[in-house]
């Protein structure tokens, strides 16, 4: 979709075509952990179960980083396309690929060098820490996959290819779910045979993504060019919330897993791998709203077509409190059936700890699609700050402090109201940011 359509054509349609592309593959993405934990159980017991869950952390910093330069970089790439300043936006790109590889090339050498005390530092410990080490030294060997994975993705998606950064997607999301049954069960591979699918994943999205530039679709190019500080602050500023948005969940993760090791043990935290495992589906949905949007509103910010931006972001707002209350009603009716799914050991206890958690914590979704989706909007328009304060506040201010309440005073279910408390604050927070946003200027420069 050419860029004078997003400015120009009607916009129930193209919100439609780039939404439900972008939901379709971050929920694709999203079965990268969800395949692995399904397949773990299975394979390798409770035990992997809560390793896998340890280490999610580190994954999510190396997504997050993928992300925050893809997304940031893809932003402003947006923005000057939309201004007419398309030299800009080559640059914008190629230095934005530089500091991906430069950040996997870092991530890489911790994978050969420091796993074992990262994944210390991450709690496993004892038969938890060998499982752990294993899976998560693998990954990290794929940092640089991942992170060019993601900033292509991104880029591609604002170049007016959404369905081609779809395939790719989900061409590495579902070669993730068969590798992981091949390499876990008929090749016996466990821990290390999840990792490798997880990391062959973005391997061949890129494969996918490479049709873009053999097909001469692409509208933007390496150039060379001198870094800039100004425009790596600028891709950093503007996807830092994307980065706090996934990264932050890698860290909430964390710190819950050290709670409820306090409180339930083991079990507890395999439980909690069920359930954040399965919010992963919906953070998926409201993330693929939240970046569906993106291009509509940073082309159609730069073109002063504010009418455009508004409608966009209402709609997408409307979207995610319709699907959050869906995921609650379905958590609600069927949350037995839901851990049945993981708890392939009939472990009686994960069963009960994790049904309760399912009925307190699935409340998060009434609250949590509009504010992702209000992080994003932000973003879009170049309002890196209002956006921060919204992703840090939902991903990690507002949880740690809740996380140190609730739990002392409720045990197990302060745990599970801890995410419901924090988005229902946030949502309270940014209401009150994009009311004053509007107030400054209506039409948002």
């Amino acid at each position: 979709m050419e860029k004078t359509e997003i400015i120009t054509g009607r916009l129930p349609k193209i919100f439609v075509h780039y939404v439900s592309l972008n939901v379709l593959s971050m929920i694709g993405m999203s079965c990268y952990i969800l395949a692995d934990t399904v397949f773990v159980a299975g394979g390798v017991g409770n035990s992997g179960l809560a390793a896998l869950n340890l280490v999610l952390p580190a994954y999510s910093f190396i997504n997050g980083a993928g992300l925050m330069l893809g997304m940031g970089g893809a932003t402003r790439y947006a923005v000057l396309r939309g201004e007419g300043r398309d030299a800009a936006a080559d640059r914008v790109f190629t230095q934005a690929l530089a500091l991906g590889a430069a950040i996997g090339c870092v991530l890489t050498l911790t994978g050969f060098f420091f796993t074992p005390a990262l994944a210390r530092l991450l709690g496993a410990e004892g038969a938890i820490l060998q499982l752990s080490v294993r899976y998560l030294r693998t990954i990290l060997l794929f940092s640089c996959a991942f992170m060019i994975n993601n900033i292509l993705v991104c880029f591609i998606r604002n170049d007016g290819s959404p369905q081609l950064s779809m395939a790719a997607m989900l061409t590495g999301s579902f070669s993730n779910i068969v590798l992981d049954y091949v390499f876990i069960f008929p090749m016996g591979m466990g821990m290390f045979g999840a990792a490798l699918a997880t990391g062959l994943a973005p391997v061949l999205s890129m494969l996918v993504l490479s049709l873009h530039f053999i097909r001469r679709q692409n509208h933007f190019r390496p150039v060379a060019c001198r870094p800039k500080i100004r425009t790596v602050q600028e891709i950093l500023a503007t996807g830092l919330p994307s980065f706090v948005t996934e990264f932050s969940s890698g860290i909430i993760i964390l710190l819950f897993n050290f709670t409820i090791l306090r409180l339930s043990g083991t079990v507890g935290v395999a439980a909690y791998g069920v359930i954040s495992n399965i919010a992963l589906i919906a953070v998926a949905v409201f993330t693929g709203i939240a970046q569906g949007i993106q291009p509509i509103i940073s082309v159609n910010y730069g073109a002063e077509k504010t009418e455009r931006v508004w409608w966009a972001y209402g709609a997408a707002i409307l979207l995610g409190v319709i699907s959050g209350l869906l995921f609650l009603v379905f958590g609600l009716l069927a949350a037995e059936d839901i851990v049945g799914i993981f708890n392939r050991e009939g472990d009686m206890e994960m069963t009960r700890i994790a049904s309760a958690g399912i009925h307190l914590y699935f409340m998060a979704f009434l609250f949590m699609g509009a504010n992702i989706v209000t992080t994003s909007f932000f973003a879009s328009i170049n309002r890196p700050g209002p956006s921060f304060a919204v992703s840090i506040l939902r991903g990690l201010a507002a949880v740690v402090v809740f996380l140190l309440v609730l739990p002392p005073a409720l045990g197990m279910d302060g745990v599970w109201l801890t995410i419901p408390a924090a988005e229902l604050t946030t949502l309270f927070i940014s209401g009150i940011l994009l009311y004053r946003a509007r107030l400054e200027n209506k039409k948002i420069h």
